[in-house]
C-alpha cells in the first residue's frame, strides 16, 4: 500500500512502523518462537544475543525487498528509489541496557538530489536526533522553527 501511494502520488510522507515496543511477538517464519521483547534484555547470552541478530537481519531484509520495488519503478528523472528520502532506525541502541544514544539510523534514496548518498556520517554523541529530523523537515520545505529536544540543524554539508 505504501508503494502504490507513493507511486500514484496520493502522498510524499509514510509512517511505517515495523514492530512495537516492548512486543512479545515471536517470529516462528525464521524459527524463534521467544517474544522479541523478553529477547532483546539478552544479558550477554549469547543464544538471545544470535536470536537478536537473526530478528534484526529479518527485519532488514523485509526493509530491503522493499526498496528494491521503489528502485524498479521508474520515473522521470530517475526512479521513486531516488525521489524518496526513507529513515529506517530504532528508538533504542542497545535493548539489553535501554539505551537511547547512538541510535542506528540510515537515510535511504537521495531526497529528490538533496541527500548525497553511500556514506557513513557520525556526530558529536550529545546530538539529539530531533536535529536530523528538523534538518529532513527543511529538505522536504517544511521550514519550522523547533522540533522536539532539537537543539539546532544540522550541518548542511554533512547531508549534501
Amino acid at each position: 500500500m505504501m508503494t502504490i501511494a507513493l507511486r500514484a502520488d496520493m502522498t510524499r510522507v509514510v509512517t511505517f512502523l515495523m514492530t512495537r515496543e516492548a512486543t512479545t511477538r515471536s517470529y516462528r517464519e525464521i524459527g524463534i518462537s521467544d517474544g522479541h521483547h523478553p529477547i532483546s534484555h539478552h544479558k550477554g547470552n549469547p543464544e538471545l544475543i544470535e536470536k537478536i541478530t537473526r530478528i534484526n537481519e529479518y527485519h532488514t531484509q523485509q526493509l530491503a525487498r522493499w526498496l528494491e520495488k521503489l528502485r524498479a519503478i521508474e520515473e522521470a528523472d530517475g526512479t521513486l528509489l531516488d525521489n524518496s528520502l526513507i529513515v529506517y532506525g530504532a528508538g533504542i541502541s542497545d535493548g539489553n541496557r535501554h539505551l537511547h544514544d547512538d541510535l542506528p539510523t540510515l537515510l535511504i534514496g537521495r531526497g529528490g538530489g538533496s541527500i548525497r548518498s553511500g556514506r557513513r556520517v557520525t556526530f558529536r554523541k550529545e546530538t539529539p536526533m530531533a536535529n536530523l529530523h528538523l534538518s529532513l523537515m527543511d529538505r522536504m520545505g517544511v521550514q519550522i522553527d523547533g522540533f522536539g529536544d532539537a537543539s539546532g540543524r544540522l550541518d548542511p554539508a554533512s547531508l549534501s
